[in-house]
């Protein structure tokens, strides 16, 4: 079986921890790391708790075996599915300052043969917890990052080899460059030009075309785009939380969507005042409408762009946290169905309470599924004078 070298896995906790946590400035002495992690994902898990430590802080540790998972999910009756320890997951909240979750799946369909009502259910048990999280982002005292640690399974899913994948991670995260973290902070750079270029521009409404795609999308009031914080690597993804009130028209995905232990295809979604009142797809369109029918998930949380110049990655590597930055030909735009990013606000998010954030259009839902598009794409911005301007075509942006 493959493994990755010790330079990577070495230069990979570096990234994560030295980079990637406190917005890309790395983690502070005395603060507290909460490392989850999969069985299968320990010779990374091994490296980023030694790198925590040598940097001064303090790691808390949630190790995860997919076969605890099977059997609650198989065997608790319903009561015990949204069981919550309010008082453990409020202590744990309050502790740390920062969350490294590394995905590192066996076999990513695992959870295949569990009915996805249970699978939704179970988590909708910890919302309270993800609220408190959200909270502490919003008041600027909690950072996060996620990364991937390939297994045979995924790789199989992805039709690649183990060792073709881990090469792919590589090159997407720098991590055979010289000084990894300056290749990263210098693409962060570039991407935060493009960043402060969109923000400034007074942007009323966004025209999205593509094969089978004609949608228009209100971005809100006190809107600003994002990218290159550090959540997430790889992330070359420059993305918004537009007003859920405000889409329209139809988007069709050509990239297949890993989720709840199933593949779903070719999905494609029509929106009417912000909400989706048709969708299909090619394979397991009934898991698609069981995701939609929970709460707000039938409206969009997030709306994202990614640029060809930027990301590696140019293989489907069946798994969102790369497919969602996939560079190819064209770049990439997705979607997410439900919860909104509070971080999207121009303004003091500490300041504005639950009411505020549905008055300005934010979705809150317990379900954010990425949903992805990857060919050739055109995206015209009217601005509030009228003007119209075109951002980004051909899997670039022209600004």
């Amino acid at each position: 079986m493959y493994q990755p070298s010790q330079s990577v896995l070495t230069n990979y906790a570096k990234v994560l921890i030295n980079f990637a946590l406190n917005s890309g400035r790395g983690l502070r002495k005395g603060e507290v790391v909460y490392l989850s992690s999969p069985l299968a994902g320990l010779p990374l898990a091994r490296e980023v708790y030694k790198t925590v430590l040598a940097s001064g802080g303090h790691c808390m540790l949630n190790l995860i075996d997919d076969s605890f998972t099977l059997i609650k999910l198989k065997n608790a009756a319903q009561k015990q599915l949204l069981f919550f320890p309010a008082k453990f997951y409020r202590g744990l909240a309050q502790t740390i300052d920062h969350q490294v979750r590394i995905l590192a799946e066996e076999d990513p369909l695992f959870l295949k043969s569990i009915d996805p009502k249970r699978i939704i259910c179970s988590q909708k048990s910890s919302k309270p917890y993800r609220d408190w999280l959200d909270k502490k982002e919003d008041d600027g005292r909690l950072t996060w990052t996620l990364c991937l640690y390939a297994t045979a399974g995924v790789a199989k899913q992805a039709g690649i080899s183990l060792e073709r994948y881990w090469r792919l991670i590589e090159r997407a995260c720098f991590l055979n460059a010289a000084d990894p973290i300056a290749q990263w902070q210098q693409t962060f750079s570039e991407i935060n030009r493009i960043i402060k270029t969109l923000n400034k521009l007074p942007i009323d409404k966004l025209h999205l075309t593509a094969y089978k795609t004609d949608l228009w999308l209100t971005l809100g009031e006190k809107r600003k785009w994002l990218g290159g914080s550090g959540r997430n690597i790889p992330s070359f993804e420059i993305f918004t939380s537009p007003d859920w009130r405000g889409v329209n028209g139809s988007i069709f995905f050509d990239l297949p969507l890993f989720r709840y232990g199933n593949i779903i295809k070719d999905i494609a979604l029509e929106f009417k005042n912000g909400r989706v009142i048709k969708a299909t797809a090619r394979k397991n369109e009934k898991l698609l409408h069981e995701i939609i029918a929970q709460k707000n998930a039938d409206k969009i949380g997030e709306f994202s762009l990614t640029d060809k110049r930027f990301s590696k990655i140019n293989a489907f590597m069946a798994d969102s946290l790369y497919d969602e930055n996939f560079g190819g030909p064209f770049g990439n735009t997705h979607l997410a169905v439900g919860k909104s990013y509070h971080d999207t606000f121009a303004g003091d998010a500490k300041k504005l309470r639950k009411g505020d954030w549905d008055k300005l259009g934010f979705n809150d839902s317990v379900e954010h599924t990425d949903i992805i598009a990857g060919t050739n794409r055109k995206v015209v911005a009217t601005l509030k004078n009228g003007s119209q301007r075109t951002i980004y075509e051909h899997g670039k942006f022209l600004i």
